[in-house]
């Protein structure tokens, strides 16, 4: 009753003090407690351990409401990590709410399908009391690269704050990267947030608590729940009360300790006027005769590479949906639709077109009109990238096997059952030799003939995340040349499998090409630089050193030359092309802020893009 006579004393005054008063009243009236974990990475040392605490420690605190996790649950992805950090976590008395992390999106196994076996999802949404809480990660789907929000998560978001009832429910937003320019499209999400009542964001990530502003909007990072040097792992507890909430680190047995406190409440975003930096795209009005001639936008993460043959443009996204597109006008020929998501870039021979899927699936598509050939059923995902040679598809899996399938038949020729980890890269093929990586530390030469291993190498590095996998390895005369996480750049004997030269100097990290006479290399440092060596073997001066000023790039995107132009794409999508006898910057062109693929060079004048928004896109010099 006392409300309704205040309502009555304050009518006169404007109706946004009068809202702001209502929320004061009727919304901040309730106080409860929920725990927070993020960054529990279980794989690594005594990870198990000190979840294991955090969560006995959880139980023991009587009103806590539910629990929330911000990502990185696995040091790698790995599915029996999977399970051992559900089995712990569903020991939680109260409910918890999850969402994955970069270390579950770029290095799974399973092609970032086995959490949402798992957990039945990989986003949330619940209200609690008076708040309206949404759970959504940013990837990067796997391919390193910054963090990246879907175009089928921001679809996910609009339609949960479509749907709500009151369009000034008070939102938490919880994801894993801090919402800033470590995401590529950090934007996206920070302008959503700024038109809805978003009390605070909370992201992980970081392994420390740290309290940040997202352009206005106030953001909380969770430590890790791994001890590192202390004693004991810790997690956060989070207490809100009527307009605050309080936030205290929590080691297990011991009392907590304030850090933090922000206040609850009616938030108007429009009163801060700033104007927040944006991605800028002033470099395409330097080389405007670089355009972008047509763009297909399929709605969904496209994280694999487009093939090209006659007039047609052939690529997959993470729907499952594989396209054919007309390459003078852009429209879609056909689509033929697998069970998931496709990461594998396709070969073509002839009128057969092949390519993996998620699915566990190797398909074999008919060029003109997408009818299925043949399909070979694996034993998992299968995001390696196949080349056809003589007739024989060569190609890895998730199943940890690699294998050659007839062309015409899809029938078996042989298997190699002697990997530990997955693929997912393109293998180089040599004077009858296979040569590829997996995402078991290793780099494998096989028999094309009959899948006998040759030899294996190892850098010496120990962990899965080490691994020479993501790099397209490239051959010249009898060298493989490969570039690994590690950061060393490394020349290999074909005949032996032994170090022809290994060298850390130039930083690099996955990303390689060879120039079309298959003299020269070409890599790309952690920071700004694209360099030629001479593809020998013994390691001499580079040919030419090439600053880009890029900035810090570790995008697994590769280079490629095609009729005397070489082409790269930065993590911060900008397209470079280069002179291969000097290095000089023919053009740059921004074609998104997000990672783009291995791009497809038809010539030294059209290159096909696709990239992590869904668009596929001819782009050409018009000179």
């Amino acid at each position: 009753m006392k409300g309704f006579l205040f309502l009555k004393y304050v009518y006169p005054m404007k109706k946004s003090l009068i809202f702001f008063l209502l929320f004061s009243i009727q919304i901040f009236s309730q106080n409860f407690h929920f725990a927070w974990l993020s960054d529990i990475h279980i794989g690594d040392l005594i990870s198990e351990e000190d979840l294991k605490r955090s969560v006995n420690d959880i139980n023991t605190i009587a009103d806590i409401k539910f629990t929330l996790i911000s990502g990185d649950i696995t040091a790698d992805g790995a599915l029996s990590d999977l399970i051992t950090a559900k089995n712990i976590l569903d020991k939680l008395s109260k409910p918890y709410y999850i969402i994955p992390g970069n270390h579950e999106s770029k290095w799974s196994e399973s092609g970032c399908t086995d959490f949402v076996k798992l957990w039945g999802d990989e986003r949330f949404v619940f209200e609690f009391d008076r708040f309206l809480f949404i759970g959504l990660y940013e990837g990067p789907l796997m391919r390193m690269a910054d963090g990246h929000f879907s175009p089928q998560d921001l679809r996910w978001f609009d339609s949960v704050i479509t749907n709500m009832p009151d369009p000034n429910k008070a939102v938490i937003f919880v994801t894993h990267y801090p919402l800033d320019e470590g995401i590529s499209n950090w934007y996206e999400m920070t302008d959503r947030l700024k038109k809805i009542n978003t009390q605070f964001v909370l992201c992980g990530h970081g392994h420390k608590n740290k309290a940040f502003d997202f352009e206005s909007i106030p953001g909380v990072m969770c430590r890790s729940n791994l001890r590192g040097n202390q004693e004991t792992g810790g997690y956060n507890l989070v207490e809100v009360k009527d307009d605050s909430v309080f936030f205290y680190e929590k080691n297990p047995g011991t009392q907590k300790k304030l850090w933090h406190s922000l206040v609850l409440k009616q938030r108007d975003f429009k009163l801060n006027l700033s104007d927040p930096p944006r991605p800028d795209y002033s470099i395409n009005t330097v080389y405007p005769n670089i355009k972008s001639v047509w763009k297909v936008n399929t709605g969904y993460t496209i994280g694999s590479s487009a093939a090209v043959k006659d007039k047609s443009v052939y690529v997959g996204d993470v729907s499952g949906k594989f396209y054919s597109i007309n390459i003078d006008n852009g429209k879609i020929q056909w689509t033929y639709k697998t069970d998931n998501a496709i990461y594998s870039t396709p070969a073509i021979k002839d009128s057969f077109i092949v390519v993996g899927s998620v699915d566990s699936n190797i398909y074999c598509l008919t060029a003109s009109d997408g009818k299925l050939n043949w399909k070979f059923k694996t034993n998992a995902a299968v995001m390696g990238c196949p080349i056809i040679i003589n007739d024989i598809v060569y190609i890895g899996g998730s199943d940890k096997v690699f294998r050659a399938l007839d062309l015409k038949s899809g029938k078996p020729v042989w298997l190699f059952t002697g990997l530990n980890g997955f693929v997912e890269t393109k293998p180089a093929f040599y004077n009858n030799k296979i040569l590829f990586g997996a995402w078991d530390e290793n780099f494998y030469c096989l028999d094309a003939v009959n899948g006998e291993l040759l030899w294996k190498w190892n850098g010496g590095r120990k962990g899965k995340l080490y691994s020479p996998a993501a790099c397209w390895a490239v051959v010249s005369d009898n060298v493989v040349f490969i570039a690994a996480p590690d950061r060393q750049l490394t020349a290999i004997d074909i005949s032996s499998g032994k170090n022809l030269w290994r060298t850390g100097k130039y930083q690099v990290r996955e990303t390689i090409g060879i120039s079309e006479d298959n003299k020269s290399i070409y890599v790309r440092t952690f920071n700004d630089s694209i360099i030629s060596i001479p593809a020998l073997k013994t390691l001499t001066q580079p040919n030419w050193i090439t600053d880009c000023k890029f900035g810090y790039d570790i995008s697994s995107a590769q280079i490629v030359e095609k009729d005397g132009a070489v082409f790269y794409a930065a993590k911060n999508g900008m397209i470079f092309c280069l002179n291969p006898l000097t290095g000089k910057i023919n053009w740059q062109h921004k074609f998104s802020n997000g990672f783009v693929n291995t791009i497809t060079a038809i010539s030294n004048k059209k290159i096909i893009v696709t990239d992590f928004d869904g668009t596929v896109s001819l782009i050409e010099d018009i000179d």
